[in-house]
């Protein structure tokens, strides 16, 4: 599900983000990201969702499988930003 885009007052495109704030390519995490936390994930999605960023640029950019981020959005579209959480992994799955 595409978000729509939309400018801030600096002329950058930007989504909502998964805690409700505006989202720009410079908000991202850095491509360097190694500790992939709730948030992190979610801001990734969203920036793809949103057009911000593309899939293939996403898993260029982060060096991510194409399974493991569609397993990210998978897991938000099943059980919100919580089915991120590595630790609870099987739990959800289950």
């Amino acid at each position: 599900m595409l978000q729509d885009r939309r400018m801030n007052g600096q002329g950058e495109q930007y989504v909502v983000g998964p805690t409700g704030t505006p989202l720009t390519l410079r908000d991202l995490p850095p491509s360097n990201t190694d500790r992939w936390v709730i948030r992190r994930k979610a801001e990734v999605v969203a920036a793809v969702r949103g057009g911000l960023l593309s899939v293939e640029d996403a898993l260029d950019k982060y060096g991510l499988t194409a399974e493991e981020f569609l397993a990210w959005q998978k897991a938000i579209d099943k059980w919100g930003m919580q089915g991120l959480r590595t630790t609870r992994i099987q739990h959800y799955r289950g």
